[in-house]
């Protein structure tokens, strides 16, 4: 399942990368040689790059290629690495949670109830930090896997 959930994030990363790209070139010649700019581009590209941002921090979590800082596991020994690893699954899982799932769902929540709209496209706001929660669903799946890995490995 691990497998196609990242072929999926692969996928979606990619189409939203190119988009943001069409975007921003769309951006660039609205405005320098039609001298007329596009009142939504800017908006547009700030979302996307939200959306690319937080999707792609799942992505990299999955992967094992978000940042480490490895000064004190080079000290430990394999046992001492395997329970720091252990706790820093545990803690990513209970931050994914906390902040992105449960504080994510709270501010799209919000965002709904007030009926939060973009200035320019006019969209729900709702619909752009739905990217929370769902990264967050994605960093905790991973870091549970990765845990219950963990744990495998005697």
């Amino acid at each position: 399942m691990r497998g196609k959930i990242d072929q999926i994030l692969e996928y979606v990363l990619s189409v939203l990368l190119g988009l943001m790209v069409l975007n921003v070139l769309w951006q660039v010649t609205s405005r320098f040689l039609l001298n007329d700019p596009s009142a939504f581009t800017d908006e547009l590209s700030r979302y996307l790059l939200i959306w690319v941002g937080l999707l792609g921090a799942a992505y990299a979590s999955g992967k094992g290629m978000h940042v480490a800082i490895e000064l004190l596991e080079r000290a430990l020994s394999e046992r001492q690495k395997r329970i720091q690893q252990l706790a820093i699954q545990a803690i990513v899982i209970v931050f994914a949670f906390l902040v992105l799932i449960v504080g994510g769902i709270r501010l799209v929540d919000i965002s709904f109830d007030l009926g939060q709209t973009s200035s320019a496209m006019q969209i729900p706001l709702g619909y752009v930090y739905l990217a929370l929660p769902l990264s967050g669903l994605l960093i905790a799946y991973y870091a549970v896997s990765d845990f219950f890995n963990l744990l495998k490995k005697n």
